[in-house]
């Protein structure tokens, strides 16, 4: 049996565990985000909003055109800073030829600036789409947006830098598979950056269209 995406994030987690401090500080971290309302998302059956974003490379992408193409499955992710985040995108990248065929194809988005995008890209071989949302922008239209509390700015100095601006602002991390007509059929969307859906279950439900 091939390892699931959830058992990868799980190791990853469990290299933190035994930190008390760490431990502390997540579940603050979560607490703050629960309280802010953050991350809900959007629900099944909702359309998706369309958005122009630029490439790792510098062209500009619309959802609505790629649309034309096929159903698509859609990341929003924090950053390549993110090992859980990193891992995600691997394990959607190992079963690419499998959407492909299906007729579907992936976008991942990050508020990252292109150029780290690229960097990101190159370095985990990724096959799909990589955008650049620039302050969150489309995030916000998909309810993702939330801002950092002031006590994860030290923890996550080189935000300002990777982004490109000092909003010190995210998306939660969520995933969402959007049919031809521009409605999501299915999604997830956790304020525990350590909670995915697992790559096979998408695969399923585009073969399903």
């Amino acid at each position: 049996m091939k390892p699931t995406l959830k058992a990868a994030l799980e190791v990853q987690a469990n290299l933190s565990a035994n930190n008390s401090h760490a431990a502390a500080v997540f579940g603050e971290y979560l607490q703050y985000l629960r309280d802010q309302g953050a991350g809900k998302g959007l629900d099944i059956g909702e359309t998706a909003p369309d958005f122009t974003l630029e490439d790792a490379t510098g062209k500009w992408i619309t959802l609505s055109e790629e649309l034309k193409k096929g159903p698509v499955i859609l990341i929003f992710y924090r950053g390549e800073w993110c090992p859980f985040c990193n891992l995600q995108l691997k394990a959607y990248d190992r079963i690419m030829g499998d959407i492909k065929s299906a007729g579907a194809q992936l976008i991942a988005i990050s508020p990252q600036t292109p150029d780290h995008s690229l960097s990101q890209q190159e370095k985990l071989e990724l096959s799909f789409m990589v955008l650049s949302d620039r302050q969150n922008k489309v995030a916000e239209l998909y309810h993702l947006k939330y801002k950092l509390p002031e006590f994860m700015h030290e923890r996550l100095s080189m935000l300002p830098d990777i982004n490109g601006d000092d909003s010190f602002e995210l998306p939660v991390p969520a995933t969402y598979v959007i049919d031809q007509s521009g409605r999501i059929i299915a999604g997830v969307s956790d304020i525990n950056h350590r909670t995915r859906m697992e790559p096979s279950e998408a695969l399923d439900i585009v073969r399903s269209l």
